[in-house]
């Protein structure tokens, strides 16, 4: 109704101006009211885990929603116990859909616990966030890996929370005729296990993230927005500073299934330089 009520004001007031306005801007206003713009903007707190140790996990936030940002994805609480972190998120206006998690948590005999927590945070995906060279490597490790999702998935589920995974480039390396994404992805189907796409890694391995949502609809409810500076370095970068074009991947949201957005920047000069020029490029970001 606001948009309506908008676009009725333009009218008014150019037929106030005129009878004969250009056409074209009244197409203009009605593209400008019809182009979608993200609600919601996360961050992933890796990329202030400096301050998140040094300034203080409260002090972090407050910070971080003083930018704009209404979600936040944890890497580790440093120290603070889960009623702290849900009490701080309450008081920063905060809300944490999600937490990024190494295999051996998922693998460990307190994982029970750790869900139990995550659900008191207000956690609804645990997303196994990397894995570790030796973890790699073989489609027989990728096979051990997607037992241990399985698994997990029977405890979080219990709990109302739901399991995820978080991609870099090295599951793309070809292990015979297929990969580890691959291997992940197929195991896990129909499991409830979903999918957190890193569309920074999706770049520099040279994969379509559209070719994996149109294969797998509505499996990747997170994403991680970073750009890239493109070869041959690849160069991490702010959002809107590389290469990626954001509107196009981002008008198919919907088929991916993509509720979370997380600007992320993994080893910035200056994060917080870095978490809010992301942000201004995404308020400003229009696309279909």
């Amino acid at each position: 109704m606001t948009q309506r009520r908008e676009f009725l004001k333009f009218l008014g007031a150019t037929a106030a101006a005129g009878a004969f306005a250009p056409q074209d801007a009244f197409a203009a206003a009605a593209d400008e009211l019809s182009a979608a713009r993200l609600r919601k903007i996360g961050v992933q707190l890796y990329s202030v885990r400096g301050a998140m140790e040094q300034e203080g996990v409260e002090a972090t936030l407050a910070r971080i929603a003083r930018i704009g940002y209404r979600e936040v994805e944890f890497a580790g609480y440093f120290g603070r116990s889960a009623t702290q972190i849900r009490d701080t998120l309450k008081s920063t206006g905060l809300v944490s859909p999600s937490v990024h998690v190494p295999l051996q948590q998922i693998k460990s005999p307190d994982f029970p616990k750790f869900v139990d927590n995550a659900a008191l945070i207000g956690h609804k995906w645990i997303n196994l966030a990397w894995l570790a060279p030796p973890e790699r490597g073989s489609a027989e490790k990728y096979n051990a890996h997607a037992d241990a999702l399985l698994a997990a998935q029977k405890v979080a589920r219990a709990a109302g929370l739901t399991m995820g995974y978080h991609n870099h480039d090295f599951e793309f390396d070809p292990l015979g005729s297929t990969n580890g994404y691959e291997i992940l992805l197929d195991r896990t189907k129909g499991s409830g296990i979903q999918f957190e796409m890193d569309l920074y890694w999706m770049s520099v391995a040279g994969k379509d993230p559209v070719s994996y949502w149109t294969r797998f609809p509505g499996q990747f409810p997170m994403v991680h927005v970073k750009d890239n500076a493109g070869p041959p370095t690849n160069a991490m970068q702010s959002v809107g500073a590389g290469t990626i074009n954001w509107a196009s991947l981002f008008e198919q949201r919907r088929l991916a299934g993509i509720e979370h957005f997380y600007v992320e920047h993994d080893n910035p000069p200056d994060p917080w330089a870095s978490i809010t020029a992301s942000m201004a490029y995404l308020k400003r970001l229009r696309f279909r």
